[in-house]
């Protein structure tokens, strides 16, 4: 029950104290009285007008019993509340006291602030790397986007480059008179191009590929789903570093063989976003994480017997019967 757990904490806090007893019935009066009103449900209501009550409590103790002030405070602060500061309002805690609904309505206010704040710090390329199938991305640094060597020959292969760039840097969105509804759509495509391109040029470098082996440590990219691979982490490489032409595989290691992704959302991605070099570069600098070739293959068998490879044995006849046709039509 949250208010007879709050309660008796609360009434434990007023027992060690020695605040005259007009304070203490007050006190309890107003705590009995909003705790009645909302029943077991409002947990989180009654803690806040026990933490209410306990602040009149500690006001009252400053009209003539302060010596007792810092033992209630260090209580106020091993409970999880922080302490007053000099000067703050005395009289708007009062008010909350006597309508806890509206201290609950500010701690509803503080929230929605806080998670605005949240949006607003998010970016166009954490928002990117965030959406369900592009788990096998990661965040490119802005410094490496600003600087313009690393940027050489996109503006060829991207249409709408500049406002993909401006896109992704976060810089001002085009306005309605400059791009129409459909151009803008092909100008967020266009974004999405470019940082999948300059993507597969980041993971070649140093931070790109100290990157990317967080998220091989997390196994971010799935196991080779090989038996005998034992659950080997998996990389991203392209068939192609030409946009448009193979999605992404999944390269193992140890099999040293390429596999589909599992998800659709992830199939579909562009493997030139990754490149050719990638996963092959990453192992030449992490060599010590490179896993050695399995041992065990897969044998068929019949009955518990082994089936003895029948393509070498039609290879020797096929080319045992051309010899002797070559053979009779030279006789001829």
């Amino acid at each position: 029950d949250p208010v007879s757990r709050h309660f008796d904490v609360f009434v434990a806090l007023l027992e060690t104290s020695s605040c005259a007893s007009e304070h203490v019935l007050h006190v309890l009066d107003v705590f009995m009285e909003r705790a009645r009103g909302r029943g077991t449900g409002g947990e989180v209501a009654v803690g806040a007008w026990t933490s209410l009550a306990c602040a009149k409590l500690f006001d009252a103790k400053d009209v003539g019993f302060g010596s007792e002030r810092k033992g209630l405070a260090d209580t106020r602060r091993g409970a999880g509340e922080r302490p007053r500061r000099a000067g703050e309002d005395v009289a708007g805690v009062q008010a909350s006291v006597e309508d806890p609904s509206a201290a609950l309505d500010a701690s509803d206010v503080t929230e929605s602030e806080e998670e605005e704040d949240d949006d607003e710090d998010g970016s166009w390329i954490r928002w990117f790397c965030s959406i369900q199938g592009h788990e096998f991305f990661c965040e490119v640094d802005e410094d490496f986007i600003q600087d313009n060597f690393n940027l050489s020959g996109l503006s060829s292969q991207v249409p709408y480059y500049e406002y993909a760039l401006d896109m992704i840097l976060d810089a001002d969105a085009p306005s309605d008179d400059m791009l129409t509804d459909g151009d803008l759509e092909y100008a967020e495509s266009a974004a999405e191009m470019l940082y999948g391109l300059i993507h597969a040029r980041y993971i070649l470098t140093a931070r790109g590929l100290q990157a990317m082996l967080e998220k091989y440590k997390n196994v971010d990219m799935g196991r080779c789903p090989r038996v005998f691979c034992s659950g080997q982490p998996l990389l991203p490489v392209g068939q192609s570093d030409i946009p448009r032409v193979s999605t992404v595989k999944l390269f193992c290691p140890k099999c040293q063989d390429i596999y589909y992704p599992r998800s659709k959302y992830q199939g579909n991605i562009d493997g030139a976003y990754f490149g050719t070099t990638f996963p092959h570069l990453f192992f030449m600098t992490y060599s010590y994480l490179k896993p050695p070739r399995p041992e065990n293959a897969y044998v068929p068998r019949i009955f518990g017997f082994r089936i003895h490879p029948e393509e070498n044995t039609n290879k020797k006849e096929d080319s045992a019967q051309n010899s002797k046709g070559k053979a009779s039509l030279t006789l001829q």
